[in-house]
């Protein structure tokens, strides 16, 4: 047991009454946008962050005013499927009630809600559940909305390993009646008895993320995760999982306790064990995980501690399971299948590029509306997937034409996105996230452009890598699982990271450090050159780490930090 005194956090879990804080009498101070004191980090249990628009704070400030205090707010969507009724629900309230009118699609298919005002949050938490949704456990120290591959044409084996998103989910929820109270108008049914039997009465530790993926597609990123549940298939029936435990992208500049992590494969069980070692797995977490030090206390962290065998055989005593050899897969792409493609039982899926997952109207594009109207008329569901693109899903031969006319009206198919765009990312940084460091979203365009060219200048247009940038190093934008990614340093200034492999499992090394844009996009188009003339068939980052320009992370505890 660790001597340092535990972070405030934990003062701050212990003393909420399960979550509940006062937010209840903060909501009724009209004089402030914001929450006080500890209902500022509560919220987050409840599915939001505080933020303020970082565009106009210093001009609020000169006017003497507080900053623009709204949140964001974040939807609830184990496997990212809704449906075309919930969406129009919330396309609604975005458009009516959220400062900026938008609908934000994550990398972990959930949807976020940006800029809604504090007179509006408890009305956006009564539609949500009016629609069957919520905001419950999309933040904090619980763990987060479950991923699921979104995969468009398997449909047996896609249905079968998103009911089991959906049960983990529902199985690892905090037990607490605070949502109903506070934002429901739920009755206050508080006793003695009221506990946390999974998560704890203090919760955990950390953030905990967990996904449900089908090879051969690695859409949500395992290696980001502390927990995976990897679908094994015997003729399109699912028989079971390999589970792997303790990835993990997070670190903090100049502080080189930090890194990020791949996760450690420990075995595969039967699909009916699966909620007992995920439940097991938090449990372990839960009561091992630093409690002192935030910097190190998700599961990553965990395991290198204890040892990974140690943390293991915890799990399968508690979990009453014993891992069995890892059955073989093989991933070969994390992208989306960009158009129309056709699946089992006659239906067809048309998966949409959604740029940063963005949809607004204010430009002459209106794809927000335009998925409204597809909502109208749509009898399958929507799926979002962890590349922040929209399926139109389980469309009927004789729907097919009217849906992509709407589409092709509204432009959402824009077929003159290039393939090394669809293969990039960035996470939302400027104005909204008091993280952000660098531009991410807003500097990605721009950039992705600049990148095209010089694939042309190259005659590579036919290539591509995966590119991600973020604005600050917490992860968001997935950047420590691309083949070349950018880490915000300052405004204008990132670091940049080279040779991770295109199927995301392989760690990139820093390469060059606290560089302003155009000096990275000089050195990328140097390299770009040299791959071009000297090994075109192999990857980019492959091609960097064979051609000794980055060393490859190994075992990133280790070696990340090191030349």
């Amino acid at each position: 047991m660790s001597k340092n005194p535990l972070s405030d956090n934990e003062r701050l879990k212990r003393e909420s009454n399960l979550l509940r804080g006062t937010i209840s009498e903060d909501l009724k101070d009209t004089l402030s946008g914001g929450f006080k004191g500890d209902n500022f980090q509560l919220i987050r249990f409840h599915g939001m962050y505080q933020q303020d628009n970082r565009d106009i704070r210093q001009e609020r400030q000169k006017q003497k005013l507080e900053p623009l205090h709204t949140v964001m707010l974040r939807i609830r969507l184990p496997g990212g499927i809704v449906t075309p009724q919930q969406w129009a629900g919330i396309d609604r309230f975005a458009s009516e009630h959220t400062e900026y009118a938008s609908i934000r699609i994550t990398n972990r298919q959930a949807i976020q809600l940006h800029g809604v005002l504090k007179h509006n949050i408890k009305p956006v938490h009564q539609l949500l559940n009016s629609l069957g949704l919520d905001a419950r456990a999309t933040a904090g120290d619980v763990n987060r909305n479950v991923l699921c591959t979104s995969n468009p044409v398997e449909s047996q084996l896609h249905q079968e390993a998103y009911e089991w998103a959906k049960k983990i989910s529902e199985h690892l929820l905090p037990r607490t009646r605070a949502y109903a109270e506070i934002w429901l108008d739920g009755e206050k049914v508080q006793s003695d008895e009221e506990n946390e039997p999974v998560l704890g009465n203090n919760y955990l530790p950390r953030k905990f993320k967990t996904t449900v993926v089908i090879p051969p597609q690695n859409d949500v990123d395992i290696h980001a995760n502390d927990l995976n549940f990897v679908a094994i298939g015997d003729d399109n029936t699912l028989t079971g999982f390999n589970v792997l435990v303790g990835g993990g992208l997070a670190m903090t500049h100049g502080d080189e306790t930090t890194w990020p992590r791949l996760a450690t494969d420990f075995g595969f069980v039967k699909k009916e064990n699966v909620l007992a070692v995920a439940e097991a797995v938090v449990s372990v977490q839960r009561d091992w995980g630093d409690r002192t030090n935030r910097r190190n206390a998700k599961t990553k962290y965990t395991l290198e501690r204890v040892g990974t065998d140690t943390f293991k055989r915890e799990v399968e005593e508690r979990a009453g399971v014993k891992f069995v050899t890892s059955r073989p897969f093989e991933f070969t792409d994390r992208g989306d299948r960009i158009g129309w493609v056709a699946g089992v039982d006659n239906a067809w899926h048309l998966t949409l590029f959604i740029p940063s997952g963005r949809l607004t109207d204010d430009d002459s594009l209106n794809r927000k509306a335009g998925i409204a109207e597809i909502a109208k008329v749509h009898k399958g569901d929507f799926r979002l997937t962890p590349n922040q693109n929209l399926i139109i899903a389980n469309v009927a031969d004789a729907d097919k034409a009217a849906i992509e006319a709407l589409a092709i009206k509204y432009n959402l198919i824009d077929t003159t996105v290039t393939v090394q765009r669809k293969a990039s990312m960035a996470c939302v940084s400027f104005p909204t996230c008091p993280l952000a460091m660098a531009e991410a979203e807003r500097a990605l365009p721009d950039i992705s452009q600049q990148i095209d060219a010089m694939l042309a200048k190259h005659d590579m247009l036919d290539k591509s890598f995966v590119f991600r940038i973020t604005g600050c190093p917490n992860g968001c934008g997935r950047a420590m699982l691309a083949e070349v990614g950018l880490v915000g340093r300052a405004v204008g200034r990132y670091d940049l990271y080279l040779g991770g492999n295109s199927n995301g499992t392989r760690i990139p090394r820093l390469y060059k450090t606290n560089q302003p844009t155009s000096d990275i996009l000089s050195t990328l188009d140097e390299l770009i050159a040299s791959w071009a003339s000297q090994n075109r068939e192999t990857g980019f980052g492959d091609y960097c780490i064979e051609a000794g320009i980055v060393k490859p992370v190994v075992h990133s505890p280790v070696d990340f930090h090191s030349a």
